[in-house]
């Protein structure tokens, strides 16, 4: 047995008074000096609570608790306020440490985001005067309809561009 075993098996052994002790705790108390020592701690501290008489109470305990319980239940309710103050006063911090830490993480996001935002180099539109052919084509690109109109004088032109076949030949048959 090792000392955390017995560790284990400490307080059955101190608690269970009419139990026989285990061969193996027994052994390992023999060659472990630190382990008989708590054992002995133990067993002198639990026979000291044995012996400790607990003090009886006044006579008029029940009385006085419920006069108390009678003045407590009298008293008007506390406003939400009050209770949410009580438990900030008495409140260990424990209930909160969720809300304080997603309350931080959605500041730090905000404060970053504002913060990035300044750095960000924007760009400034450049305002170059433009000449009269500049502004002619720009109106053309945006115009639709011109550039159906002009796909269809260039299709007028290059048809009317292209030799007409002789009469006296014969073009290939299609395939």
């Amino acid at each position: 047995m090792d000392c955390k075993n017995f560790e284990k098996e400490l307080p059955d052994l101190v608690l269970t008074v009419g139990a026989k002790p285990s061969l193996a705790a027994v052994a390992h108390m023999k060659i472990c000096p630190p382990c008989a020592e708590e054992y002995l701690s133990f067993q002198k501290t639990f026979g000291l609570l044995d012996s400790w008489q607990a003090p009886e109470p006044t006579p008029y305990f029940d009385q006085k608790l419920a006069v108390l319980i009678r003045e407590e239940q009298a008293r008007p309710r506390m406003g939400w306020f009050e209770r949410l103050e009580t438990r900030l006063q008495l409140n260990t911090g424990r209930n909160f440490r969720p809300a304080m830490v997603g309350a931080l993480a959605l500041v730090l996001m905000v404060s970053g985001g504002s913060i990035a935002g300044n750095y960000i180099p924007h760009q400034a539109a450049v305002v170059v005067p433009a000449s009269a052919t500049v502004r002619d084509l720009q109106i053309l690109d945006r115009n639709e309809q011109a550039f159906q109109q002009l796909d269809a004088l260039q299709q007028d032109d290059d048809d009317s561009a292209q030799p007409s076949a002789a009469p006296n030949q014969v073009s290939p048959p299609s395939s």
